[in-house]
């Protein structure tokens, strides 16, 4: 059983941070590929950032230079710093981890920023 657990999220004004956490299940986190989505309002799930177990990075041109990606793999845990945060940047934020090609999931942490 894949556990995903995020927290961190909540209101900020324009210009704020907040950092998210994705705590994830399992002894084998080191070897998983792990990766931060969101959606928002009538809008598709997109890509924010992901970071393979080998740490190579890879993130959305929207949110680049201001969004930062890590793991900690004592912890078991995949952070999210957000900086210099947006409107358009209010959506639902998903953690994800990908075991041999299958996607999970956990429940979201919602980041509104707003004024």
């Amino acid at each position: 059983q894949v556990q995903l657990v995020e927290s961190g999220g909540g209101l900020v004004q324009p210009g704020g941070s907040l950092r998210l956490s994705c705590a994830a299940s399992g002894s084998m986190f080191r070897f998983y590929d792990m990766g931060w989505y969101r959606q928002a309002p009538g809008k598709q799930r997109e890509l924010v950032a992901t970071i393979t177990s080998s740490r190579s990075i890879n993130y959305a041109d929207s949110v680049k230079g201001r969004f930062t990606i890590s793991r900690d793999n004592v912890g078991n845990t995949v952070y999210l710093q957000m900086n210099s945060l947006k409107p358009e940047d209010t959506a639902l934020y998903y953690c994800n981890q990908v075991r041999n090609g299958v996607y999970y999931w956990g429940q979201g942490t919602q980041v509104t920023v707003s004024s």
